[in-house]
């Protein structure tokens, strides 16, 4: 039986923070399968993302507040048990109801996301290459890893030019929110010995940073609506993302005041925010498209 401790560092809510990925992905799919789509929205943000989250957290023993919990109890070894036992669920499913390439993409996933606190990697020490390896393989590769799944579709279909732009768009979203996740961990990060982006670039550094990768998201889902779809969805992601920037810069202007304000609970409301926007106009997005709606 799970402990109370185990279950609480799997952080399966924290997986609404990433659900935008897996929506965007299911918006631009031309092929709509309710049963393929169950099973890859169940295996990535039921068992891929917490065994990824459980197997983190019980190398980098946090006790201070880590993404999607304020005060994180103790690990126990079971913990690293589950996080396996998630992992290898998602890689047999993946393979017996999606398809081997959508399994394989499984396994990559897991093992780079193993490498981020494993002691002998750690990727979460490298301030550069955590950054780039993060923010790739929770977008880019996550969306091409969907975008196979709900598809089923074979390597060669994903290397059309929209689906790989939209997946970099998704990295990019990815690399602006990254380093505002440590932005409230310096303390916890230098006591681990790491070196995080957000250490390097400072806290008023780390917004100067994000906002500029904002901006660079904005512009390129500017183009890939305008290009693809139809200016009016680009218009319509702007209106949507405004909460985003309004609570961005309210923030921002708190920590120019006082540092402290980079804190848990503000990082947790602008990626409630950022995630909730998110999904809100993609849900609406694949609606119209999809000719659901």
């Amino acid at each position: 039986m799970l402990s109370r401790s185990t279950l609480l560092h799997l952080r399966i809510p924290f997986s609404y923070f990433l659900l935008p990925v897996f929506l965007f992905a299911l918006s631009v799919s031309p092929n709509l399968l309710a049963s393929r789509i169950g099973w890859v929205f169940l295996i990535l943000h039921f068992l891929l993302y917490p065994a990824s989250n459980g197997y983190n957290s019980y190398f980098d023993k946090d006790e201070g507040s880590i993404g999607g919990l304020k005060n994180p109890p103790p690990v126990k070894r079971g913990l690293y048990w589950t996080a396996l036992l998630l992992d290898g669920m998602a890689i047999v499913l993946g393979f017996v109801k999606i398809s081997f390439l959508f399994s394989v993409m499984l396994l990559i996933y897991g093992l780079v996301s193993k490498a981020y606190s494993h002691p002998i990697i750690r990727l979460k020490k490298y301030p550069i290459a955590g950054w780039i390896i993060t923010g790739l393989f929770q977008g880019a590769f996550t969306f091409l890893l969907c975008f196979a799944g709900m598809n089923n579709f074979q390597m060669e279909s994903l290397l059309q030019d929209k689906v790989l732009f939209a997946g970099l768009l998704t990295s990019v979203m990815l690399w602006a929110n990254y380093p505002m996740t440590q932005v409230y961990q310096h303390e916890e990060d230098a006591r681990h010995g790491d070196q995080t982006l957000s250490m390097m670039l400072g806290i008023r550094g780390t917004f100067y940073f994000a906002g500029i990768f904002l901006a660079l998201a904005a512009a390129g889902f500017i183009w890939f609506f305008k290009t693809y779809y139809d200016m009016k969805y680009a218009w319509s992601f702007l209106l949507w993302m405004s909460p985003v920037v309004a609570y961005f810069s309210y923030w921002f202007l708190k920590i120019m005041r006082d540092p402290k304000e980079a804190n848990f609970r503000h990082t947790m409301w602008l990626n409630f925010i950022s995630a909730t926007c998110l999904i809100m106009f993609f849900v609406r997005f694949f609606l119209e498209v999809s000719h659901l709606g």
